[in-house]
């Protein structure tokens, strides 16, 4: 018996011992620069089990004792196969070499592995810096927003318009992050080029749906950009001489193989061609990335980083604007555990706009501020599950403009709009779960508060509320305050709290083969205050408070994924709708402009998109490409308070500004020898609504349109072709100088896109006529890139 007993303490021991687990984690970097390299595959075939780098390159995984093969592999980069043995918590760091015969053939995605097909993303969509370099754009200058255009969910109001819509929301719902700061324009030139030095960005991601629960503060998307950490292991320069603007990226070590600078810039000179022909307008603009990186020791790791652009824009010495984003960001990683990584962030954002008009004799300065603190942690409990958690709060100030007197003779009184202050809390979950070999889940809940906080005056109103209508003429009009109140910016005057809970689920049902399904619902407490069909330097942003309620997304989405011989080629399918809570629209006739009182000109109304996407990729070979088309529609409505209102339009739905039911994108590359590569793109899409009159009357001589329901009508369809070749000379052995040319045509066969419509009568024959607006022909553009 006791001779049975031992056997069996035997056995049990050394079932428990062969089922003991360790961790092994590491980081994953770039071995010609040390840069960390995200979203790298981590597999361990022979347990069919795996997992991915974070942003900032770190892994983590459990694993059983023994001899075990791992594969690290990434796009771009020669795949690492190791076998390792397993008796003890193990720390391993890679380093990826570049796969330069495999780059020329996969500049699209990342690997389609089955990890990728099985795992709870969807709805995200990302592009890689080198396949964004080679599409054609308008006067040769890299564009990441214009880029994403050509995905399929994306697209814009029409050419030379900043921001971008998603799955039919607005520009100003899309949550804009560079290196975790909040960016509140993207645009340059008024939307001609986007904010972002392609030279200096590591990685992009854009989440249309199935949202994590660690980003919060806008409902329709959230685009994700990091930018380089800095070569530490050699200096190195790039840049590019173009038409109209040129740019140059400078990295190196401070300390080999521990810290790194980065420093870049951009700036445009097409204005001082005018100066040539005696012409006192101009229109530049220039902006400076920058960062640190200090790896401490293994587990330490402090960066700060910054972006800093302006645009300046002027007619002769009368009229002055200048706007532009300022970031920081401090940040600290740090490996608390094997299999706990975290991240502390403070960062500082500001959005400003200035406005000086000597004709007039005043100076306008208005903006946003916010400053940041987020803590962050990623930690992976097991095999199966992983938890994303932590903190982050945001102190804002608005500032919607303040008039100053630009000299003694001007007859302009200094005065401040009421600046308004909030205060912004948010925790979150969330948690990644294989529930078996085939499903496998994503969880997440975010709780976000919004304090209003006071501010020096508060209008207060009667039951009616800040808008009455005028039931006699048929008007909604501003009402008369009741009196005001001033309370401190340091009480708080209205609070909100919402539950924003997110679920995604994947089932891969076989290795090339998934379904997914994700549900988000979001809360923005941010307005941006604009009747415009995409942001301007002039729109203002305002907080929810007692008149202005957050808008809340609710939002379903569901999508097939399939790869095709070897990952070769890629079809993913989604269909998504949502709804939408307390979007704001304008009574007629509303003056947004320096208006001290917005909330006696909007009302609340509700918002629906839905429609379905469908991406069909090719990867591999020579010729590379991918196909983009959307079908979808997006819709408003602002129904009356009572019955005895008409409300907008009638309250009847109607088109978005941004509604677009046909987009389609064709992009393709092809690689036809070391030397020359040729890239193009074609773009169709249903023109924009617009509301055209469609009667007119006279009264005492002067002749007044009668408009058609709100967006009931549509600008021509949109369609353009883009070409672009890239010509690289052999490189020199003797020296590390390399270049390229880039030859482009945007608007190859000159279609004249219409960005309006207008009316009038013809002075001959006096009949009425349309006057179509476009802003681009076809645009030839030439640049020259260099590297040392």
């Amino acid at each position: 018996m006791k001779k049975l007993l031992f056997i069996c303490f035997l056995f049990l021991f050394q079932l428990l011992k062969a089922q003991q687990t360790f961790i092994l984690n590491g980081n994953i970097k770039d071995a010609a620069n040390n840069e960390t390299l995200s979203g790298v595959n981590i597999l361990l075939p022979q347990l069919q089990q795996g997992t991915v780098s974070n942003e900032y390159g770190f892994y983590s995984i459990k694993v059983p004792e023994g001899e075990l093969l791992i594969e690290i592999s990434f796009l771009g980069y020669k795949t690492i196969r190791r076998k390792i043995e397993v008796s003890e918590n193990l720390k391993l760091n890679f380093e990826l070499t570049t796969a330069t015969e495999d780059l020329k053939e996969v500049v699209i995605t990342e690997d389609l592995e089955r990890l990728n097909v099985s795992r709870p993303e969807m709805s995200v969509n990302k592009l890689e810096i080198a396949t964004i370099q080679k599409l054609p754009v308008v006067f040769g200058e890299v564009d990441i927003i214009k880029s994403l255009l050509l995905l399929p969910g994306v697209s814009n109001a029409g050419e030379a318009s900043s921001g971008f819509n998603v799955r039919g929301g607005a520009a100003d719902q899309n949550l804009i992050l560079l290196d975790e700061a909040t960016v509140y324009n993207a645009s340059h030139l008024f939307g001609l080029f986007s904010v972002f030095n392609p030279d200096a960005i590591k990685n992009l991601k854009l989440y249309k749906g199935g949202i994590p629960a660690n980003y919060g503060g806008r409902v329709s998307s959230v685009l994700d950009i990091y930018q380089k950490d800095g070569n530490s292991r050699k200096f190195e320069a790039n840049g590019g001489i173009g038409l109209i603007s040129s740019r140059l990226l400078a990295q190196g070590p401070i300390q080999k193989n521990k810290s790194s600078f980065l420093v870049g810039g951009r700036s445009s000179y097409a204005h001082l061609f005018l100066k040539l022909t005696d012409n006192e307008n101009s229109a530049y603009f220039y902006d400076l990335n920058t960062k640190l990186s200090f790896r401490l020791n293994p587990r330490n790791t402090i960066l700060f980083s910054g972006y800093f652009g302006r645009d300046v824009f002027q007619l002769s010495e009368s009229f002055n604007n200048t706007y532009g984003n300022s970031v920081f960001n401090l940040r600290w990683n740090h490996v608390l555990k094997e299999n706990i990584f975290s991240n502390l962030s403070l960062i500082y954002s500001d959005y400003y706009y200035g406005l000086t008009l000597d004709f007039v004799g005043f100076n306008w300065n208005s903006g946003i501020k916010n400053l940041n603190f987020k803590y962050d942690l990623d930690h992976y409990v097991s095999q199966d599950i992983s938890l994303d958690y932590g903190i982050q709060s945001t102190w804002y100030e608005f500032n919607p403009g303040e008039i100053e007197p630009n000299s003694v003779s001007s007859g302009i009184s200094a005065s401040q709009l009421i600046k308004k202050y909030a205060f912004e809390l948010a925790i979150y979950l969330s948690l990644e779960h294989d529930l078996s070999e085939k499903l496998s889940a994503e969880y997440g809940l975010r709780y976000s508060s919004f304090l209003r906080l006071g501010q020096e005056s508060l209008n207060l109103y009667s039951e009616e509320g800040p808008v009455t209508f005028n039931s006699r003429f048929g008007i909604y009009e501003k009402s008369t305050p009741a009196g005001t109140k001033a309370l401190s910016n340091r009480k708080v005057e209205k609070s909100f709290g919402n539950l924003e809970p997110r679920i995604a689920l994947a089932y891969a049902f076989q290795e090339d083969q998934s379904v997914k399904l994700s549900y988000n619902r979001m809360t923005q407490y941010l307005h941006l205050i604009t009747n415009t069909s995409s942001p301007t330097p002039l729109d203002v942003w305002a907080p929810s408070g007692r008149y202005i309620e957050p808008q809340k997304l609710d939002q379903l989405a569901v999508g097939y994924y399939r790869s095709f011989k070897d990952e070769s080629f890629s079809l993913e399918v989604e269909g998504f709708y949502k709804t939408l809570e307390n979007r704001l629209d304008y009574i007629d006739g509303a003056n947004l402009i320096a208006n001290d009182a917005i909330e006696q000109v909007i009302l609340p109304g509700e918002a629906r998109a839905f429609g379905a996407e469908i991406l069909f990729k090719k990867n591999k070979g020579k010729f590379t490409g991918w196909f983009a088309y959307t079908l979808s529609r997006s819709e408003q409505r602002t129904p009356g308070r009572t019955d005895a209102e008409p409300g907008i339009n009638n309250s009847s739905w109607y088109a978005t500004a941004y509604d677009k039911t046909h987009d389609l994108s064709l992009t393709g590359s092809c690689q036809l020898s070391q030397k020359w590569d040729f890239n193009a793109s074609f773009v169709y899409q249903t023109g924009l609504p617009t509301t055209y009159p469609t009667a007119q009357y006279k009264f005492e001589e002067l002749t007044i349109p009668v408009y058609a329901a709100r967006n009931s009508n549509r600008l021509p369809s949109y369609h353009r072709l883009d070409l672009s070749a890239t010509f690289t000379p052999q490189k020199q052995r003797k020296t590390s100088y390399r270049s390229s040319w880039n030859f482009g045509i945007y608007n190859l066969y000159s279609r004249k896109n219409a960005v309006s419509l207008s009316f009038r009568e013809n002075e001959d024959t006096g009949r009425n006529e349309a006057v179509r607006l476009s802003l681009f022909g076809i645009v030839p553009s030439v640049t020259y890139n260099f590297k040392f």
